[in-house]
Parts: structure tokens; sequence; C-alpha cells
């Protein structure tokens, strides 16, 4: 069987900001021990305001959200507005329930950060693998490198943190999962979500024995 392209091993994070939200993630995607690609954008612009990032099986991650984005075209046409950040995480959760427990002989893992921006507020939902729905208040990563981004999280996240600081905070955690997980690395993608709209901060490739 022809071996499946991954983004699992990888390294997503997401930041609420006084102002907005920071989206960040690593360019390394991986079919097992196998680098199959080094300048993987695993961050897809949804709408003007929603912003997501990927992590888990390609197909199905890249399928979902071209799903997510016609069915939020739809909603918009038929109700003359935009969708809230709400309605689309719980449209995306739906869609990534029903497809964990779809059979399949690839399984079809897909795990999703969402951060947004409507006319009641900022927010940032952790969209998990199962299908289950969380808003994050202050931070939350996902991926391989996780581990090592979430403890720079833990000791340097602020309350009321600028975007800026948000955007240096996500490129210090992505940085520190490209020194020590081996699934994540070859660059970084940082973009914010802020009232001027969707804006991409940090386009970097680097190699992954040089430190950002």
């Amino acid at each position: 069987m022809e071996e499946t392209h991954y983004l699992k091993g990888t390294t997503t994070i997401g930041v609420v900001c006084k102002d907005g939200i920071v989206l960040g993630a690593d360019m390394r995607a991986t079919a097992g021990n196998l680098i199959v690609n080094k300048e993987t954008d695993k961050i897809s612009e949804i709408t003007n305001n929603i912003v997501v990032t990927l992590a888990g099986t390609v197909s199905d991650a890249q399928l979902l959200c071209k799903y997510l984005k016609a069915e939020l075209n739809l909603m918009k046409i038929r109700n003359q507005h935009e969708a809230t950040v709400k309605e689309a995480a719980n449209l995306l959760s739906g869609y990534v329930y029903g497809n964990i427990r779809r059979m399949s002989m690839i399984p079809g893992v897909s795990h999703f950060l969402m951060g947004g921006k409507d006319n009641s507020g900022f927010y940032l939902f952790d969209i998990f693998a199962d299908g289950s729905l969380t808003e994050e208040k202050k931070y939350v990563t996902s991926g391989s490198g996780s581990v090592f981004a979430l403890g720079v999280l833990e000791t340097m996240f602020r309350e009321n943190m600028s975007t800026d600081e948000g955007v240096d905070l996500v490129l210090k955690g992505l940085n520190a999962a490209l020194e020590r997980d081996t699934y994540t690395g070859n660059g970084v993608n940082i973009v914010t979500i802020t009232k001027k709209g969707v804006k991409r901060e940090v386009h970097k490739l680097v190699n992954p024995r040089v430190t950002l």
C-alpha cells in the first residue's frame, strides 16, 4: 500500500491576545520517518476572518477545509451575513466527528486549531481529532512537538499580550519544537487575526540545524 502523507508529526500553536489571535505552525510533512515535503503550509485561510491550522492525514485535513469553505459560503448566501467563529467551529467539529468514525483503509485523522473574529469578538478553538470542541481562553498547541512548545507557553504567556508579543511567543514555542522534535522542522508560518483581518506575519524557511 502506498505510504500516506501525514502532518501528525507537527507543531501548531494558537495564542489569545488582547487585540487578536495568533496562529503558527512548522512546515515539515512526514510519512513515517520520511520527510516528504519541507515547505508545507499548515495554515489555511477559510474566510477573510477565520483561519485554521492543520494536523493529521493531509488528504482528510485538506478535504475538510474545502467542505468548510464551501458550506460557509453557502451560509453567507442563504443568511446574508458571515457565519460566526463559533458556528464555523461547530460545523468543522461535526465534519471531524463523522470523518474519524468512517470505515477506511487509511485512518481519517485530522486535528485543527481555529482562530477568528466576528461581531462579538476574537475566538480560539481546539477541534480535536475525535471531533470534540473546546474554546481556548489563553493558548493551545497540538502535534508531536506540542510538549516542547507547551513548556514555553506555560512559562512565557501573559494575560493581555499584544499580537506583536503573541507572534514572538509563538515563534519561541515553534523554535523549541524545531530544536527537539524530529517530526517538526524546516520553517515556520505565523498569522495574526486582528480588527484589520488576517495577516501573514512570518514565513521563514530554516535549516533544521539552525535556530531562529
